[in-house]
Formats: structure tokens, sequence, C-alpha cells
């Protein structure tokens, strides 16, 4: 069954955001290279994407599936846009596609 899994939003300084999540809320985020961090509870994570050239304008709602492909598949019969084609990542594998209102989301399978 899909499921929100994942909630990433755009920062400009990474660890001041990183600092401020961890001393308000005593999250713990791990640290993926100089321009990115994310909580790993396995719960509803959320990470900080500090690459202007990788980020969003809006916070990007990530959707976990079980099939990567058949979801890719899913979204453009329906009539997504795919705005940004499968990748993979330290974890897994992603696309970006925005629905029909124009809303950017992603779909992911974990390793």
């Amino acid at each position: 069954m899909a499921r929100l899994n994942y909630v990433e939003l755009a920062v400009a300084d990474t660890e001041a955001v990183r600092a401020f999540y961890e001393r308000v809320f005593d999250w713990s985020l791990t640290t993926f290279g100089p321009t990115y961090a994310a909580t790993t509870s396995g719960d509803t994570d959320i990470g900080l994407q500090g690459d202007a050239a990788e980020a969003t304008q809006a916070p990007l709602p990530v959707i976990e599936v079980d099939d990567l492909d058949a979801a890719l598949d899913a979204v453009w019969q329906a009539g997504g846009t795919i705005v940004r084609p499968t990748f993979a990542f330290p974890g897994g594998r992603r696309f970006q596609f925005r629905d029909p209102a124009g809303n950017e989301l992603a779909c992911v399978k974990t390793d």
C-alpha cells in the first residue's frame, strides 16, 4: 500500500535549519553530504534540501510505493507529468511528478 513517508523542504542553510529542528523537536538528523540532512525514524521523515538546483519551490511530499515502475506508469496514465525521471540515491530510487493541479510530489521505492 502506498503511504506518505517523507516531506522534503528547500532550505538555504542546511546546518542552520538542521540545528533548529534538532533544538525545537529534539529530532536527530543525519547528514547526507554538504547540502542534505534528514530524519531517519522510519515513520514520516523530513528531509532538508540545501542544493538550490535540486530543491522544489514548495514542500515535496514523497509517497512510498511497492513498485516504482508501476507507480510511474499509473501517474502517466492518469494524466500526471513526470518532472524528474527515476533516479537512484542512497537508500533507494524515486521520480518526481506534477498532478493535474500542478502540485509536485515524488514516489519512492526504498532498498
